[in-house]
């Protein structure tokens, strides 16, 4: 299978997910934007070991399993693909055995409220962002979405110290619409140099 989908909404699909990593190799992987080594030094600035990590469209990335090896041992995995799931439960069973893999919708999570201290997107927002429509009034498919991402991550996280990191390309007058919400605060890093990637940083405050 062709990695490259016919057309970019079917990132927004389970079957596309499914079938891609169906024909992939178990060992194959895939990071969206930076790697690991790459932010490590942001990252713990505001996770520390102990945490309790939330990864949301955890996919085939290597983020989970060196944030692992480097001693952040509590994280939990969630992606809607069966398949990816199955996969990564089994090659990680033996070597990271305290690392969770869950199928999970990021838009309906079953977790309790405030159950983590940290969650991170690396990318998935952005995969529900790909619908045909002006960037600038994005369909309501696409506002629906990511809001119904963004307000479950509020739900599950600590209501005065949890953080929400959310790295990607989008620009801030792209995204800041998703993540402004009333009781809690929002800080934007840019990284890189010829090509800018954001950091945006929402802390719950209530």
């Amino acid at each position: 299978m062709n990695i490259i989908p016919d057309s970019n909404e079917e990132y927004e699909s389970k079957e596309y997910w499914d079938q891609r990593y169906r024909s992939e190799d178990r060992d194959a992987s895939f990071d969206w934007f930076k790697s690991y080594s790459q932010i490590s030094g942001l990252l713990s600035e505001f996770i520390r070991p102990e945490s309790r990590i939330l990864m949301l469209g955890c996919g085939n990335s290597k983020l989970s399993e060196e944030m692992y090896d480097a001693g952040y041992k509590n994280i939990t995995n969630v992606d809607f693909s069966t398949v990816l799931i199955d996969n990564m439960r089994e090659k990680h069973r033996l070597k990271r055995p305290e690392m969770q893999w869950l199928e999970m919708d990021v838009r309906s999570l079953t977790f309790d409220n405030e159950s983590f201290d940290v969650a991170i997107d690396k990318g998935t927002m952005d995969a529900m962002m790909t619908s045909k429509g002006d960037v600038w009034n994005p369909l309501p498919q696409v506002v629906e979405n990511c809001t119904k991402e963004v307000d479950q991550v509020i739900r599950v996280l600590r209501s005065q110290t949890g953080v929400f990191l959310y790295l990607t390309f989008g620009q801030p007058h792209f995204r800041r619409r998703y993540l402004q919400k009333k009781g809690t605060s929002l800080e934007i890093k840019e990284l890189g140099e010829a090509f800018h990637y954001y950091l945006y940083i929402l802390k719950m405050s209530n």
